[in-house]
């Protein structure tokens, strides 16, 4: 009984060595072979950050907004880090605070459409004898 034992552990770990040094052996089940890639599957899944399944774009919106942030696009995504950075400059550094920010702007764009809006009165008008 125990050489019957020690037969079918025998025969037990040659087919698990047969199946690691050769998976895609022609004597594969399509069992076999559907497990197998379940299992590269999984394996795959555990390699990923979080687990994900879909790319990184994906995940982020697959957009302009992932562009930025996965530097795709290097002009806009260091164009967008400078306004963030003169931003936490402003109201970091200088102890700037947002409303005084806002109030500014809103100063500057009236001043610019009133300079607009005058400007535009001289050169239209025409010149009736």
């Amino acid at each position: 009984m125990a050489d019957h034992k020690e037969s079918k552990m025998e025969e037990l770990a040659h087919k698990i060595h047969s199946k690691i040094s050769s998976p895609s052996s022609s004597s594969d089940s399509d069992e076999d072979k559907r497990s197998h890639a379940r299992a590269v599957a999984l394996k795959a899944k555990v390699y990923r950050l979080f687990g994900r399944e879909k790319p990184l774009h994906q995940v982020l919106g697959a957009g302009k907004p992932a562009d930025i942030l996965l530097w795709r696009n290097k002009k806009l995504s260091g164009g967008v880090l400078g306004g963030v950075t003169s931003l936490w400059f402003l109201f970091e550094m200088l102890d700037y605070h947002l409303i005084t920010l806002i109030c500014h702007l809103m100063i500057l764009a009236l001043s610019v459409l009133f300079l607009w809006s005058n400007a535009s009165n001289f050169i239209n008008k025409s010149c009736n004898p």
